[in-house]
């Protein structure tokens, strides 16, 4: 049968979408009115996903509570968490539920026909035949509640959106973001805050929640979606049989609503938190905003991301470069978000003050008026279309299947208009018109019409505000003491018991007959051997030369390592420094704005990274290097070795100027990392206290790094001799012809292109003589807590197992998955409050636990150390093994571009990793049983005893806790 035929059905639309290599189907559900979107293709990884139009009329976030409630139980899945009962025992390739501003979405990808399935049955029984009405408990966990364990007791807020929005609102970025879009648009959906703001999420009632569920989530409202190789008949078959029909079509006043324009623009100024220790001066944000006409316009769209690129986004970008120059900012950002009905283009000078806002208005004016009048550089506009289009035909979208991006682009016009789903995925048109509209006057009159004459925008300042979130923090205790001593004996006691019946309801796990309504893979479903290596050894003269052999489509993989051996230590965060400089300074022929353009115009993009890999065969081992890594089209690679030799023999790394500016926008940037991925920065740190290879990471990238950064650009003019000479003597340790190592991923015909471009870079390397010294790391615990302006705490424990006499095993890979998604999810997330917990054992014998936006820390600590006890009483019965072992399977099967897989090879003979370990890792997991687990213990109490920790989070609880650390700092 074809999909035509289906009774059940209307086909709207048929179109064949090129750039993709798919069938599209567009279709209705007679009965329901559900809308239905087909990708048809080869793609063996699959992805489902239903959506929901989910406009919020305040700031409780109840979009955002129901997203994570609905996956707390449903009719035919009636356990408390089958989301991560699939994360746990399923070969997802992806699994998670999203929250955006006008529309929640749940999308789910597997390679696995038959766990594909299961996938879509759980997801489409969560959304549909939700508990959340059989129990108020999942609200209170998943949103807000009152806590209160004894009548004496200061009554508290908790709840995992509420502690995650806490988190999100200690961010000046995400306070930026919100106010942005806030003062764009105050009278539609989109001046709420569809995440939740902290201030007002206590104010959402359990009526209201439900309330929005029985609007929204229904078929009318929905948006169905599924991409690559199945039976597509069959699926729609099934979604009619078991879940649409069973509804009828009805009414849903859930459309979003356009912005009337402004007659001039609007002004907003707020404040934002810092810690008491940092500075007011270069602290503030700017930001510049402008309404883009809508998102149906997909070459207009296109073409704004071409101007951000071409006017802000490369080096030396001349609206970027401007701004800089004048001092308005030590970085500046710029953004152009199509995701919504009504496009936002934003500039933001970040680092600094309020009182340069009206210049920075100036700047912007005046340099897009002499671009309108004078021409956007061309070569920058044609680099931008490159990019872009190199980006869309290469497809490649790291962790996240194709599929699914996909699926996402397809919202940015299906959500607003029921025909016109197929918009935003074809593009290779509008990038022929483009290249076209670049010698005529186009682009300069978008920025007229759009930019200069449009007062449909806002200026967003937000200044720091010296101990604010402890301010804020004092005012909520002062609301919630009066609110409690409000409140009758009686009320009191009810809080108390409530806050004991929630506990409970977490701690009561599902039952075995719950669990076992899960559908589960056998082990037979899994595949046995693990992904073969594809790397081949090649020399030519006198240099290793690996080959990735794997299909590409016509793109070349280059990665150039050169590995520094005998440098002294105090060299190593400079090599860091180094690479963030070569490709972003002026060389012999070109200016780095030139420089940027003809790597644009030529390639998918050149980069380099400090490595650091682990050899796991001897742990006190490790390549320390600099990796500089292209892609490009077969017939480009001339190109890219002879850009790469120019950027390496003739840089400008003594330009004071230039160097500044790098410095000071590497500042910024770790700093936004810091602050929002705490997590990472605090288990590094907290490894680095043993581990060499973790102590250079965090020299090369983490809180050493930003101390020597943060350094430098304060004390720029007595440090820049010492940074130059530096880089100098870096460029003279990295760059020699005894160091390079070479691997190209691409076919056959491709690999033929290199051999004779080695010899003549090797020719121009550096052969001075150099003083080589004994790279000595040392190690240092320090168990440090590091004070931040923020509401939430990351709290890291690291440690090592392997000088305790322990040898890595796959059965740890399993223990990952049972800490990560029980213990701590259980006892971290669903009872302590935190937004995530995560846990890690390495090959190199390191393990660390994390927690991320968390309301704890000492709690928190106190689970960790609690590990081992529950390890040895641990009871799992064969379906519980089975389950894990899935679903650790799941994440060693991840589906690899072509890319990925040359770095997967690659990464296995640096760390001098071999099949045969890998298949032995796997066949432990796949053989492992309850006592293997269990043996495990021993483990992770060794680590544990080594008592390393690392967190960074809000003053109040750092310094209330201070007896837990050796040194508290502040981590800005």
């Amino acid at each position: 049968m074809e999909i035509k035929e289906l009774k059940q059905y209307t086909l709207v639309e048929e179109k064949k979408l090129n750039d993709l290599n798919s069938q599209g189907y567009l279709l209705k559900h007679n009965k329901s009115g559900a809308r239905i979107l087909l990708i048809s293709n080869d793609d063996e990884n699959k992805v489902f996903s239903i959506g929901f139009r989910t406009p919020p009329t305040d700031s409780t976030g109840v979009p955002h509570i129901l997203e994570h409630s609905v996956l707390c139980g449903s009719e035919k899945f009636p356990a408390k968490d089958p989301f991560v009962e699939l994360v746990k025992g399923s070969l997802n390739t992806f699994l998670n539920a999203m929250t955006y501003p006008d529309k929640t979405v749940y999308p789910v990808a597997s390679c696995n026909d038959k766990d594909f399935q299961n996938l879509m049955d759980v997801y489409m029984d969560a959304v549909f035949n939700t508990n959340i009405y059989k129990h108020e408990e999942i609200f209170k966990q998943e949103g807000w509640h009152y806590e209160i364990d004894n009548p004496d007791d200061e009554l508290k807020i908790s709840g995992v959106v509420y502690n995650e929005m806490k988190g999100a609102f200690s961010s000046p970025e995400g306070v930026l973001e919100r106010e942005i879009i806030n003062s764009l648009f105050p009278d539609t959906t989109y001046h709420y805050e569809s995440g939740g703001d902290p201030l007002y999420i206590p104010n959402l009632r359990y009526e209201d929640f439900l309330n929005f569920h029985k609007k929204y989530y229904h078929p009318s409202n929905s948006y169905i979606y599924l991409y690559g190789d199945m039976d597509m008949v069959e699926k729609l078959e099934w979604l009619d049989k078991e879940y649409l029909s069973k509804y009828d079509e009805i009414i849903i006043d859930s459309a979003i609503e356009l912005q009337k324009p402004f007659d001039k623009p609007s002004e907003v100024k707020l404040d934002y938190s810092i810690t008491m220790e940092e500075e007011l001066e270069d602290n503030t944000y700017l930001s510049y905003n402008k309404v883009i006409d809508t998102s149906f316009d997909k070459e207009l769209c296109m073409a704004f991301n071409i101007i951000d690129y071409a006017l802000l986004g490369a080096p030396g970008a001349p609206l970027k470069q401007a701004l800089i120059d004048e001092k308005i900012g030590k970085d500046i950002m710029s953004s152009f978000d199509d995701g919504l009905l009504q496009p936002v283009f934003s500039i933001i000078a970040k680092n600094s003050n309020y009182e340069s806002k009206d210049k920075f208005i100036e700047i912007i004016d005046r340099v897009l008026n002499e671009q309108v009048k004078n021409g956007i550089n061309k070569k920058s506009l044609l680099a931008a279309v490159n990019i872009f289009e190199f980006k869309h035909r290469e497809a490649d979208f790291g962790n996240y299947p194709k599929g699914l991006m996909y699926g996402l682009q397809t919202f940015d016009s299906w959500l607003y208009d029921d025909n016109k789903p197929f918009l935003h995925l074809e593009y290779n048109e509008v990038f022929a018109s483009l290249r076209e509209k670049i010698n005529t006057d186009y682009f300069e009159k978008i920025i007229e019409k759009y930019l200069l004459n449009n007062n449909h925008a806002s200026i967003v300042s937000i200044l720091p505000k010296r101990g604010l979130t402890a301010q804020n923090d004092a005012k909520l205790a002062k609301k919630l003491a009066e609110y409690k001593a409000g409140l009758s004996k009686e009320e009191i006691d009810k809080l108390v018991k409530d806050t004991h019946d929630l506990k409970k309801y977490q701690e009561e796990p599902s039952t075995k007959e719950e669990l076992e309504k899960i559908p589960l893979l056998a082990r037979e479903d899994i595949k046995k051997q693990a992904a073969p290596f594809i790397t081949k050894e090649h020399v030519i003269d006198d240099t290793v030369v690996l080959h990735q052999n794997v299909f590409t489509n016509g793109i070349g993989y280059l990665n150039l390592i050169f590995r520094v051996k005998d440098m002294p230590a105090k060299l190593i965060p400079y090599m860091s420094i180094l690479k963030s400089v070569l490709g972003y300074v002026d060389t012999k022929n070109y200016s780095f704005q030139e420089l940027t353009n003809e790597i644009n115009i030529n390639s998918g993009g050149i980069a380099g990274k400090v490595l650091i890999s682990q050899n796991f065969k001897d742990t006190d081992d490790y390549i320390l290097g600099l990796e500089i890594r292209a892609s490009v089209l077969y017939d480009k690679l001339d190109f890219a070795f002879d850009i790469i030799k120019e950027i390496i023999t003739s840089s400008r790394i003594d330009d004071e100027k230039r160097l500044y500016e790098i410095i000071a926008e590497k500042k910024s940037k770790l700093q936004m990392v810091m602050n929002s991925s705490g997590h990472t920065v605090a288990t590094a740190r907290a490894a680095s206290y043993f581990s060499k290879l973790n102590k250079i990471s965090d020299m090369t990238g983490g809180i050493d790094f930003y101390r020597i950064i943060d350094d430098l650009e304060k004390n720029f003019d007595s440090r820049k001799k010492e940074l130059i000479d530096n880089l100098k003597l870096v460029l003279k340790y990295v760059f020699r012809p005894e160091n390079l190592l070479v691997s190209y991923t691409a076919n056959d015909d491709g690999f033929k292109q290199i051999e004779d471009k080695i010899p003549p870079l090797k020719a121009c390397l550096y052969t001075d003589s150099i003083d080589t010294e004994e790279t000595i790391i040392e190690c240092t615990k320090k168990n440090e807590g590091f004070k931040a302006a923020s509401k939430v705490q990351y709290v890291a424990r690291a440690g090592e197992f392997n000088s305790a006499g322990f040898e890595y095993t796959g059965a740890l890979r399993i223990l990952r998955v049972i800490l990560s998604y029980d213990y701590l999810w259980l006892n971290v997330r669903v009872q302590g409050g935190a937004y995530g917990c995560m846990s890690g054992f390495t090959r190199a014998g390191y393990c660390y636990f994390a927690s991320y936006r968390d309301p704890h820390l000492k709690n928190t600590n106190d689970v960790y150390n609690k590990i081992p006890e529950y390890l040895r009483n641990l009871e799992l019965d064969e379906r519980d093994m089975t389950k894990y072992i899935i679903g650790t399977i799941s994440g060693m099967d991840t589906p690899l571009t072509p890319m990925a897989k040359g770095e997967r090879s690659l990464s296995a003979y640096l760390s001098n990793l071999d099949f045969e370990e890998v298949q032995r890792e796997r066949d432990q997991v796949l053989n492992a049983n309850q006592d293997d687990i269990r043996k495990l213990a021993d483990i992770v109490e060794a680590v544990l005893k080594c008592d390393n920790i690392c967190v960074i989070g809000s003053e109040e609880k750092i310094n209330d806790n201070k007896d837990m650390f050796m040194e508290i700092k502040n981590l800005n």
